[in-house]
């Protein structure tokens, strides 16, 4: 019995139940009310009967429709032997066909070979290729030949084999040519423009303006290095796009080390030039370059005045008067204020008027010296903090980036350059001023000396 006709005989017994609890609420009477239920029991049974009519009718559907599905399943399992007999057949005529195929063809197997392994190898070397941006969409062609050559119900024919031939033939003879060709550009800011590029070989490609660019094979695109190298390249760039493609001979900086830009040009371009450098030393290297700073004003300003005030006392030792403008006019006015006065005694006077013109002469060449042996150790100072914060990122992010970590270095060694850059030409300043001061305090004690001799002959013969 399905599920439906117990549904059935289910509702029809709900019902029957329901009209007589309905009857039995109306019935007045023992009589009247056994009457009803009589009455109940006569129409249950007739849908009784009737529902099993039903489900003996449902049961006969049943029963065909289960013919029907074995009929179903007995005709398609005929149909399966006959396609798999069908398939045992093709599959003989395919491996008989194959045997033909592989008869017939012969030597050509292994040149199919060949030749499949030689585009497979174009089609790398095309994808990096700067040819590529003259010559699209060659590897489409390739691919294709490839698919061919793998299946089984093609063969290529010559002209497309004579293709690859030309194709090779032809990125080794584009490899040492200087062309110059239509292409469209991309600017660092992302303006695409139409204009004229030239291609060196497989190694370079500079637009007309003489800036070099590279290719993007992910994009089939040229770009416009954001940073450009520095030096004479951009200038022999700019007269080599000028000569139309190359004609004569042009100087120009070559990248051999790759068909994309080169590795090298990319290191070159991303080397930081000195600016970038110094500002790597970070407010240890300011403060080294302002005291570097301080130090060469300080070394100018004593060499000129030095200077003038040499000149000063080689007119005084022309001069047989003594002039107030130069040291030694002031010691020699201190014999002149004197003539009589004991040898003794004006030596002492003579000593002192040297003591008081020195520190005039010898001003600043202690700070010199000093600038000199602090600024090394402002290097070092800079170079210490700057290892610190190299190994505290190496701490926190590990050393698996050795170009991170050799940047972080590098740029703590800046301050020590900085600081050694200082007090070297500072030593040589404080050296150099040191010895024109030294020359005309030379020039005093000897004039002095002078004079004391010359007074105490006078007061002998006297």
């Amino acid at each position: 019995m399905s599920i439906k006709m117990i549904k059935v005989a289910v509702a029809g017994a709900l019902l029957a139940f329901t009209a007589t609890a309905t009857v039995a609420q109306e019935a007045k009477s023992l009589d009247e009310l056994l009457e009803f239920v009589k009455q109940g029991q006569i129409t249950e049974a007739r849908e009784n009967r009737s529902r099993e009519q039903a489900f003996t009718n449902a049961k006969a559907d049943q029963k065909r429709l289960l013919e029907q599905a074995k009929a179903e399943r007995a005709r398609q399992e005929r149909i399966s032997a006959e396609l798999e007999k069908l398939f045992e057949e093709n599959e003989l005529l395919v491996a008989d066909k194959q045997k033909q195929l592989k008869e017939r063809l012969g030597t050509l197997a292994e040149l199919f070979g060949h030749l499949t392994s030689t585009a497979g190898d174009a089609i790398t070397n095309f994808e990096t290729s700067l040819t590529s941006a003259q010559f699209p969409n060659r590897g489409e062609f390739l691919t294709q030949l490839i698919e061919k050559m793998s299946g089984s119900d093609q063969l290529p024919s010559i002209e497309e084999i004579e293709r690859v031939w030309f194709e090779l033939q032809r990125e080794m003879t584009e490899s040492g040519r200087v062309v110059a060709f239509e292409a469209e550009l991309a600017k660092p800011n992302g303006d695409k423009i139409q204009g004229t590029v030239v291609r060196i070989g497989t190694f370079n490609i500079i637009s007309e303006e003489g800036r070099y660019l590279q290719y993007v094979p992910e994009k089939g695109t040229l770009e416009e290095l954001s940073r450009q190298p520095s030096g004479p390249y951009l200038s022999w760039a700019a007269k080599l796009a000028a000569s139309a493609g190359g004609e004569g001979l042009q100087k120009f900086g070559v990248d051999p080390t790759g068909p994309t830009g080169g590795s090298y040009l990319a290191a070159l371009i991303n080397s930081p030039n000195l600016e970038e450098r110094w500002h790597q030393g970070g407010y240890v290297g300011y403060a080294i370059t302002a005291v570097g700073a301080v130090a060469f004003l300080i070394a100018i300003w004593r060499l000129l005045a030095l200077a003038m005030m040499s000149s000063r006392v080689t007119s005084q030792l022309k001069s047989s008067t003594a002039n107030t403008n130069n040291p030694l006019g002031r010691v020699l006015k201190v014999h002149e204020d004197n003539p009589s006065m004991d040898p003794e005694t004006l030596e002492l006077k003579l000593s002192e008027a040297i003591l008081k013109e020195t520190p005039s002469i010898e001003n600043s060449l202690t700070l010199l010296k000093i600038i000199s042996a602090v600024a090394p150790l402002m290097g070092l100072l800079g170079t210490v903090t700057g290892m610190i914060i190299t190994f505290q990122a190496i701490t926190i992010f590990g050393a698996g980036d050795p170009k991170a970590m050799a940047g972080g270095i590098s740029g703590a060694l800046v301050t020590t350059v900085l600081g050694l850059l200082v007090a070297i030409p500072t030593v040589l300043l404080h050296t150099i001023v040191n010895g024109r001061a030294q020359r005309i305090i030379h020039i005093l004690n000897e004039q002095s000396t002078g004079i004391i001799a010359e007074h105490t002959e006078a007061n002998l013969r006297s």
